[in-house]
Parts: C-alpha cells; sequence; structure tokens
C-alpha cells in the first residue's frame, strides 16, 4: 500500500516542472509542512499561553520567587514534544543554563541526568562568582555518580573532580539527588541565573525514582534555589507523579496539551501556505481540520500531501480529498505501525476489541465482554499496555488509547472479525 501510495506521489511530482499558466507552481522543495518525530512545525499555533506561562515561572525564580515546574501532559501527536523544546529555545534565550533529557523504557534517571548536570554546572563553573559552588557541584557529581552506581549501574559520567566525603554519597537515591540538586542550584544562584531541567517521556521513569525527582525538586522550592524541571509525558503522568509523592499537585502546573481548535487548526494551516506565496481554499482547510482534528501533527501530515499533490495554488477541496489516501498510508506505516508493531498478539486483540467499540474511553468490562472474557483474566494484558504507553485510565475502571485515531488503524490493520479467534 505504501509502496504505491509513494510511487503516485513520486509521478505527481515528476511532473511539475514549471509554472503554471492558471496558477502559482506548487514547488515540493518549498514545502513548509514538517511532520515528523519532535520535527517543529513551520507554524506553532495555540500554544502561546502555555510558552508564556513557563518564561513567567522562569523570570519568577530568577527573582527567588516561588514558581512552580511544569508538567506538559496529553495524547501522542498533540506536539508535547515540540513545545518542550520550544520551551528550551525560549529559556536559553534568556540566559537559562538548560538541560535536555529524553527517558525512554529501560534507562535509569540518574542514568540519564548525571552527564547532563555535568556539562551545566561545567557552564556554571565559567562564571567567575559562581565557580566555587560550581565545583562543589561537580563533587557531589562524583560522590552521586560513584555510590549509586552500584544501584544504577548504567551510570557513565566523566568525573572532573574528587568526591567530598559527605555530599550526595549515602547511596540512597532521594537523599543523594536532594543533595546534588540543591548543590547545582547554589551555583545558579552564585551566576545569577536559573538551570532549567527539560525531560521527554517522563511516563517511563520508574516510580521510586519519580518520587526522588519530585522530593529533591520540593526541597529546592523550599529553599528558593533557581532550579526547574517541564517534563512532557502521556495523560496518565498526573496519576503517576501524584502516586509518588502526595504533594506534586503542588509542586507541578500540569498543562494538558490537547488538539488545536479550528482557528489554531487554521493558523497552522494557511499561515506555513501563505509564507510560500501560495493559498488554500476555505473548504480545503475545513477538510484538513475534519480529517486530522485538530492534531498538529496529523495536520503537518495532510499539508504535507495536500501541498504535493496540488498541481497549483490554491490547493482545493479535490486535492485534499485525494492527499487523504496518501496520508492514511504513510500513517500507518510509520505513526501507527511502530507502536503496533511492539505489541504482542494478544496486546493486539486487546486493542481491537476496543477499536471495535469506538474512540472511548470505554469500561473494562466492555472490552472484555467483547472478547467473550471477565475483566479480572485480561488486566494483565491491560497493565502491560498501559506500561507500553498504548492506552491510560482516565478514571477508574476506564481505558482510553494514548494515540488518536489509533481506532480507526485497528480495524483497518485487523479487519472483519476473524482476530475474535485468537486465545487470549
Amino acid at each position: 500500500m505504501t509502496t504505491t501510495a509513494n510511487q503516485v506521489s513520486l509521478a505527481k511530482l515528476c511532473k511539475k516542472t514549471k509554472f503554471t499558466k492558471i496558477g502559482i507552481y506548487m514547488n515540493p522543495v518549498d514545502n513548509p509542512f514538517a511532520p515528523g518525530a519532535g520535527s517543529p512545525p513551520p507554524e506553532l499555533a495555540g500554544r502561546d499561553l502555555i510558552r508564556e506561562q513557563m518564561t513567567i515561572s522562569i523570570k519568577r525564580l530568577r527573582k527567588g520567587r516561588p514558581a512552580k515546574s511544569m508538567m506538559l501532559v496529553g495524547l501522542r501527536g498533540v506536539g508535547k514534544t515540540v513545545l518542550l523544546d520550544q520551551m528550551m529555545k525560549d529559556a536559553s534565550a534568556d540566559g537559562v543554563v538548560t538541560i535536555r533529557i529524553e527517558a525512554p523504557e529501560g534507562r535509569s534517571l540518574p542514568a540519564l541526568l548525571a552527564p547532563q548536570l555535568r556539562l551545566g554546572l561545567l557552564k556554571l563553573s565559567k562564571v567567575a562568582a559562581a565557580a566555587d559552588a560550581a565545583v562543589r557541584g561537580l563533587r557531589a557529581l562524583a560522590g552521586f555518580a560513584s555510590k549509586l552506581k552500584v544501584t544504577f549501574n548504567d551510570i557513565e559520567v566523566g568525573l572532573d573532580y574528587d568526591a567530598e566525603p559527605g555530599l550526595a554519597d549515602n547511596g540512597d537515591l532521594e537523599g543523594d539527588l536532594t543533595a546534588l540538586l540543591e548543590q547545582v542550584g547554589r551555583a545558579a544562584a552564585a551566576a545569577g541565573t536559573l538551570v532549567a531541567i527539560y525531560i521527554d517521556e517522563l511516563q517511563y521513569v520508574e516510580e521510586p525514582q519519580l518520587a526522588a525527582l519530585i522530593s529533591a525538586l520540593h526541597r529546592c522550592a523550599q529553599l528558593q534555589l533557581p532550579i526547574t524541571v517541564v517534563g512532557a509525558g502521556l495523560p496518565q503522568l498526573r496519576g503517576r507523579m501524584g502516586e509518588a509523592k502526595s504533594y506534586a499537585e503542588r509542586l507541578f502546573e500540569f498543562a494538558s496539551i490537547g488538539p488545536l481548535l479550528p482557528p489554531e487548526a487554521k493558523d497552522a494551516i494557511e499561515k506555513p501556505i501563505e509564507e510560500e506565496g501560495a493559498k488554500i481554499d476555505a473548504d480545503a482547510v475545513g477538510q484538513i481540520i475534519a480529517y486530522t482534528r485538530g492534531y498538529p501533527y496529523f495536520v503537518q501530515e495532510w499539508g504535507k500531501h495536500a501541498w504535493d499533490i496540488a498541481a497549483q495554488s490554491p490547493i482545493t477541496l479535490a486535492d485534499v480529498n485525494a492527499a487523504s489516501t496518501e496520508a492514511i498510508a504513510t500513517l500507518d506505516e510509520s505513526f501507527f505501525r511502530v507502536r503496533f508493531d511492539r505489541l504482542t498478539p494478544t496486546e493486539k486483540r486487546y486493542l481491537r476489541a476496543m477499536a471495535t467499540l469506538g474512540p472511548g474511553p470505554h469500561r473494562s468490562g466492555d472490552i472484555a465482554a467483547v472478547l467473550s472474557r471477565d475483566s479480572t483474566s485480561l488486566a494483565p494484558c491491560r497493565s502491560n499496555l498501559i506500561g507500553k504507553g498504548m492506552i491510560w485510565s482516565p478514571t477508574h475502571g476506564d481505558t482510553a488509547f494514548t494515540v488518536p485515531l489509533f481506532d480507526e488503524f485497528m480495524v483497518r490493520i485487523m479487519p472483519g472479525d476473524t482476530w475474535l479467534a485468537g486465545d487470549l
């Protein structure tokens, strides 16, 4: 299916060799849309208020005033990573020392943090007023890494100074991380700046490590140290943080990142096209919004294919409808398929049963009924899918997809009802 779609697309692109007499030539080289994992869109629509909120928090912290760290929570494809990276750029432009990590499955938080904290401390050590505090922070890092390497054997970090006995070297993650971040905060204060730690896919951090991070930030907040965390994760992150530490809700601002509202989606479609000197018809914009339901990643995918398939400006409703086949084929073979291929046969049948019921959320008992099973027997499968970030529980007993439009994909990839014959 993908090969055919690509061949058709290539054939159409090859025909675009000169300006037409009727309209503006839609050069594929100038296509402004950027579908991809974390690729910044040409127009970051609908996120200005959240960016401004974080900017205010950072400015308050630099003045020694209290401000909450921030968690960006939402489904796949809503642009959390893009927004996280833009916030990081905003802070860097304001002189903030920024640290960026991604928390994949199977890696410990200490292993991810240690090398980046080292780079941040080395940067702070170049500021004369902060040199001593930064060196003490590097000594704390040496103690932290050497003691916790026994527990987290994936820690690999260069050590610039010997450890200071008794400083972040007790071998207890919560206490040692608190001591380490405290020293980082003191170095930032001496330098007259702030350290901001940006963590993507935070839902994959194990609960004890998440609890240690929350505890360390809590202590830094009590001491009014200029250090903050901006995290991004799936919707279950809010609940996981509350389970890790009961006061997490008071320490973090949880910003729900969802699909774009119609006016925002309209900007995300029209502005990039107009900046290239082309146009798109209003009904074509409306159809893209209808197809994508305002999810930013899908907007980029449909925008890209609509531009490529259009012979000339303006892009029409017919162009968008024709492009939808290629957009869906591309999503099926990349955005959706990469997640589908990580599933066991049992997990695939569970998700297919969910898809039978529609987008969701659905009661666990209703999903079990589709499979002619009781919900208790399916609990391990459901738990595994939550762990893999495929589903989440909006409320007790409810189950929802974390990937928008995944129900439609499951119906396409597992059509009919033969999938019901498998064992669970």
